[in-house]
């Protein structure tokens, strides 16, 4: 096992679409880099983290552009981030967007972890912490991400003026010229030699609408996407395996352990066996997955408790309470008005 995890195509075809600019072919950089050509027609291709590192260290080499992974950032589009870039189109906001981001970046690769922080002051801090060890790669990657992100909000939103409140990198500050690109990129405030390296954003630029939301399409996509969760990480522990799979069925209602068992390809009695091995069972997940949800829909939607319930498979919003209250000690309706104070 590849000790970086694996990229998905589309990742790495957004560094070799950046490199045409500067007349580097899309065979050639394969070719040199002992990568199937068949990545360049096939979406749900993945490669290691190592030959990804690997090709991001050539590419820097090749262009001899400090700036490259910043400049690679303008390639971002929907399918550079697999079925998650479309999902988070249909988004009512990129609110909803950005929380979606730590829960399925894994469909984009193992090659950072999202976080998302809440600060004191109302904004919201979208870290990201990258997994690639390689000091000459790194701040290419980081800047890719963060420009990324920037990018791919301003499209959303369909609003090309859109800036964040701040952006922090972890590395050190590049030179006057390099400096000037990164301005330029996120025009806003930028602290190099941060602590750690995110975008900050304030509540006015959460909540703007998406361009294009379809609240139907994303329940379709979230399945799959769930579907595709449970797929790449076969080597996650079962527990985690089987709340992937939980969390995608629930949007066509309360998925039941045989479904689920079939899913992961086990039967009912064994999935039940092997989750005690890790002293757990699957109500417990369930319920794990259904606070998850019911959190996110209290807080991110205008839904009634009593659509949420129905929405998260409870037979009548009693129940839905009741259930709330054991796993947080809050009915919904206090959690709900808690989480606007």
């Amino acid at each position: 096992m590849d000790h970086l995890g694996f990229a998905g195509t589309p990742a790495a075809l957004q560094y070799i679409k950046a490199a045409a600019d500067y007349g580097l072919s899309a065979s050639t950089i394969l070719a040199d880099n002992q990568i199937d050509p068949d990545l360049l027609n096939n979406d749900v291709k993945r490669i290691t983290g190592t030959s990804f590192q690997s090709l991001i260290k050539y590419l820097i080499e090749k262009t001899q552009d400090p700036c490259f992974g910043l400049k690679s950032s303008r390639y971002v589009q929907a399918g550079s981030y697999s079925v998650f870039g479309y999902m988070v189109m249909n988004c009512k906001s990129l609110r909803e967007a950005m929380v979606k981001t730590p829960v399925y970046e894994k469909l984009v690769g193992d090659m950072g972890v999202s976080e998302i922080i809440a600060l004191d002051n109302g904004d919201t801090e979208m870290r990201w912490h990258c997994n690639y060890p390689d000091p000459a790669v790194r701040p290419h990657m980081i800047s890719n991400v963060l420009g990324s992100w920037v990018n791919f909000a301003r499209f959303l939103v369909d609003n090309p003026q859109d800036n964040p409140k701040q952006v922090n990198f972890e590395f050190s500050q590049p030179d006057g010229r390099s400096a000037l690109q990164y301005q330029a990129m996120f025009r806003c405030p930028i602290q190099f030699n941060a602590p750690y390296s995110c975008v900050i954003m304030d509540d006015k630029t959460l909540n703007q609408p998406m361009r294009q939301p379809d609240e139907q399409l994303l329940k379709t996509l979230e399945n799959h996407a769930d579907i595709l969760m449970a797929d790449i990480s076969h080597e996650q522990p079962l527990p985690m395996q089987t709340k992937n799979v939980i969390r995608g069925l629930l949007l066509e209602g309360l998925p039941r352990k045989e479904l689920v068992a079939k899913r992961l390809g086990l039967t009912e009695r064994t999935l039940q066996r092997r989750l005690q091995q890790f002293d757990c069972s699957y109500q417990q997940i369930l319920d794990e997955v259904r606070l998850d949800q019911a959190k996110d829909l209290l807080t991110q939607t205008e839904l009634s408790i009593q659509d949420i319930a129905s929405k998260l498979g409870f037979s009548e919003p009693r129940s839905f309470h009741r259930s709330f209250k054991s796993w947080l000690g809050m009915t919904p309706g206090e959690f709900r008005d808690k989480s606007k104070q």
